[in-house]
């Protein structure tokens, strides 16, 4: 046994396998060739490198955490970003939430005001469907879907996933809300399919579940537009003309240039807060 993952191993025989040479060169060696960290049997386990200061580790990027980096990097120099941000008084919201709560069509799942954000990116896009679109480079066409799956961050495991809820655009409500609790179970267990992952159009990104009052999403590849919502927290807000503490939080949509301009971006993250500051309106633009 000469300590040799294979995994990792750089073939240099025909198509890249891996030769006995190989093999051999890298147990002798036992040092990093092209990143990989290959290292001699009986010596120290990978990442467990001396240093004046104390250790370092080398994790190999590799599976999830590869495809996934590669995708941000394809995405972060191919599309032209641009986001805007938006402060929203949520507290109607916030009181939706809690009545429901309460309601028997959503007993048996999780409501969050996530699943309000949900509702009021599918009506606007159905306000605006250039903004669930994609860049069609090769025929140099703009693509516009007249549905939406919808795809929503989650923080798993393996890395951060991005599996979408398929025809979300025809739910119920209460609909959306069980498919949405049950994508974001299923990807948290790592059991999310490729299936799940593909085919997404639009994307939303919960940053407030780590205590972050905004950010700048990356989109995900393929897609025109990703709404990120922040943290909700009580803030000084001029209420009906006189200073009150309020629910509020922060939206930022980042959208591609080449398709979403500044006012059409515009348009989507003011209508989206519209909706979270009076509900009703999803109602009335439905």
């Amino acid at each position: 046994m000469l300590g040799v993952d294979l995994g990792l191993l750089a073939g240099s025989g025909p198509e890249g396998s891996v030769t006995r040479e190989d093999v051999q060169r890298a147990a002798r060696e036992g040092t990093d060739r092209s990143g990989y960290g290959f290292q001699e049997a009986g010596a120290p386990a990978v990442g467990a490198v001396a240093s004046p200061s104390g250790t370092e580790e080398r994790i190999p990027v590799r599976g999830v955490r590869k495809h996934i980096a590669a995708a941000m990097v394809a995405s972060a120099f191919s599309a032209p970003h641009v986001t805007e941000f938006l402060q929203v008084d949520v507290t109607e919201t916030m009181a939706a939430v809690r009545r429901a709560r309460e309601l028997p069509e959503f007993a048996d799942v999780k409501v969050s005001p996530l699943l309000f954000v949900a509702r009021a990116l599918l009506v606007a896009v159905a306000r605006h469907p250039m903004v669930n679109s994609s860049w069609d480079d090769a025929a140099q066409e703009i693509v516009v879907k007249h549905y939406v799956n919808l795809g929503i961050a989650v923080a798993a495991d393996r890395g951060l996933l991005v599996p979408n809820i398929k025809g979300a655009h025809a739910l119920p409500f209460a609909g959306l809300a069980t498919a949405l609790d049950e994508l974001t179970a299923t990807a948290r267990a790592g059991k999310a399919t490729p299936a799940d992952l593909s085919g997404g159009t639009i994307t939303i990104t919960n940053v407030g579940v780590f205590g972050v009052d905004a950010g700048t999403p990356i989109l995900t590849p393929g897609e025109a537009a990703i709404l990120a919502f922040g943290r909700v927290r009580d803030t000084p807000w001029v209420h009906q003309g006189e200073l009150a503490v309020r629910k509020v939080t922060t939206l930022s949509l980042s959208f591609d240039h080449r398709i979403v301009d500044g006012e059409l971006g515009s348009a989507v993250l003011r209508d989206v807060g519209s909706m979270l500051e009076d509900p009703v309106r999803m109602l009335a633009w439905s």
